[in-house]
Protein backbone atom coordinates (compact mmCIF):
# COMPACT_ATOMS: atom_id res chain seq x y z
CA UNK A 1 0.00 0.00 0.00
CA UNK A 2 3.04 2.38 1.03
CA UNK A 3 3.68 2.27 -2.83
CA UNK A 4 0.72 2.79 -4.34
CA UNK A 5 0.34 5.52 -1.79
CA UNK A 6 3.61 7.22 -2.75
CA UNK A 7 4.07 6.31 -6.50
CA UNK A 8 1.39 5.82 -7.51
CA UNK A 9 -0.32 3.34 -10.42
CA UNK A 10 0.22 3.48 -13.73
CA UNK A 11 -2.51 2.53 -16.17
CA UNK A 12 -1.60 -1.38 -17.45
CA UNK A 13 0.49 -1.86 -13.80
CA UNK A 14 1.91 -5.38 -13.47
CA UNK A 15 2.26 -7.25 -10.00
CA UNK A 16 4.65 -10.19 -10.27
CA UNK A 17 5.10 -12.34 -7.76
CA UNK A 18 6.02 -16.07 -6.80
CA UNK A 19 3.03 -17.66 -5.15
CA UNK A 20 3.76 -17.57 -1.59
CA UNK A 21 0.72 -17.03 0.89
CA UNK A 22 1.28 -13.26 1.51
CA UNK A 23 0.84 -12.93 -2.36
CA UNK A 24 -2.28 -15.34 -2.72
CA UNK A 25 -4.29 -14.58 0.27
CA UNK A 26 -7.75 -12.76 -0.14
CA UNK A 27 -6.58 -9.15 1.42
CA UNK A 28 -3.51 -8.67 -0.83
CA UNK A 29 -6.00 -9.84 -4.42
CA UNK A 30 -8.30 -7.72 -3.16
CA UNK A 31 -5.79 -4.36 -2.71
CA UNK A 32 -4.48 -5.26 -5.88
CA UNK A 33 -8.36 -5.44 -7.48
CA UNK A 34 -8.98 -2.49 -5.86
CA UNK A 35 -6.51 -0.32 -7.02
CA UNK A 36 -6.71 -1.69 -10.77
CA UNK A 37 -3.38 -3.83 -10.53
CA UNK A 38 -3.02 -7.05 -12.75
CA UNK A 39 -1.49 -10.00 -10.64
CA UNK A 40 1.07 -12.01 -12.22
CA UNK A 41 2.40 -15.00 -10.70
CA UNK A 42 5.14 -17.86 -11.33
CA UNK A 43 3.59 -21.37 -12.21
CA UNK A 44 4.06 -24.15 -9.54
CA UNK A 45 7.57 -25.31 -8.83
CA UNK A 46 9.27 -22.87 -11.15
CA UNK A 47 11.57 -20.78 -8.93
CA UNK A 48 13.70 -19.55 -11.96
CA UNK A 49 11.73 -16.48 -12.66
CA UNK A 50 12.28 -14.86 -9.21
CA UNK A 51 16.53 -15.75 -9.39
CA UNK A 52 17.08 -12.25 -10.92
CA UNK A 53 15.42 -10.50 -8.28
CA UNK A 54 16.59 -12.55 -5.44
CA UNK A 55 20.37 -12.06 -6.33
CA UNK A 56 19.95 -8.49 -6.38
CA UNK A 57 18.61 -8.57 -2.88
CA UNK A 58 21.27 -10.90 -2.00
CA UNK A 59 23.55 -8.16 -3.30
CA UNK A 60 21.98 -5.53 -1.61
CA UNK A 61 21.74 -7.06 1.62
CA UNK A 62 25.92 -8.07 1.66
Amino acid sequence: MMGIITKGVSKGFIFHSDRGSQYSGYQFREALRENGIRQSMSRKGDPGDNAVAESFFKTLKA
